[in-house]
């Protein structure tokens, strides 16, 4: 949890107030963070996403985002979408910045993490146009939990966005507002070392990880495909 955090906050400052010359190491610890929040989510039932809810993922947001300061009161953040392709393979992680009215923060958390399993497979393509807002241009629900018992109900079923929170406690199928999500084209050329921007990573194989193309993003890779076959 501590290296966690630290990466985290590292990687705030990196998207916050120097994203005019992003280092690679900083973008690297942005995926990193990524791949840490998925992994703790899944570690524990009360938190952990169905195999059913990523089963029907057409995409996956995971999102860190912070207050940087008592007196500063700035709220920013990352993160990284990955989206199912016809072919039902995923994408490489495409890094994206977070805004200002993120899931809890406006309800007092200092940090806040989420994933949002994205079931209607037109909802990345809203980021051709840079940007979109999370319960403002697209309907999202809180999803159910690995823990829970009862039947999902029809307004999780036909939710567009499920979100998933560990600073928020939400029943499952509350509507929630998570502030908006933009491109960070200027991350993935410094990530991918490539002039394709956020349509061509998701959406083509143009980009393959490899030893010498990405490596730091195949872990990440390696679980979703492990718990969203």
């Amino acid at each position: 949890m501590k290296k966690l955090l630290m990466l985290s906050l590292v990687t705030l400052f990196a998207a916050g107030f120097a994203r005019a010359n992003q280092t690679r190491t900083e973008i690297v610890q942005r995926v990193e963070s990524c791949e840490a929040v998925l992994q703790q989510f899944q570690s524990r039932p009360e938190t952990a996403i169905p195999p059913q809810i990523l089963q029907r993922a057409k995409a996956l947001i995971i999102l860190n985002q912070f207050k940087a300061g008592v007196f500063l009161g700035v709220k920013d953040g990352y993160g990284v979408i990955m989206v199912r392709r016809d072919d039902n393979t995923w994408s490489v992680p495409v890094v994206i910045r977070a805004g200002e009215a993120s899931l809890g923060l406006q309800l007092g958390a200092n940090a806040v993490e989420s994933i949002f399993v994205v079931t209607d497979p037109a909802i990345p393509k809203l980021l051709f146009n840079q940007r979109f807002n999370i319960g403002a241009d697209v309907k999202a629900v809180a999803g159910p939990k690995a823990a829970m018992k009862e039947a999902y109900n029809k307004e999780i079923l036909e939710a567009p966005i499920l979100a998933y929170s560990r600073s928020v406690g939400l029943y499952a199928g509350a509507t929630v507002k998570a502030g908006h999500i933009s491109r960070d084209d200027a991350a993935n050329f410094v990530l991918y070392n490539t002039s394709y921007s956020l349509p061509e990573l998701l959406y083509s194989d143009w980009v393959q990880p490899s030893a010498s193309v990405a490596p730091e993003v195949i872990p990440l890779m390696n679980l979703v495909r492990r718990i969203a076959p």
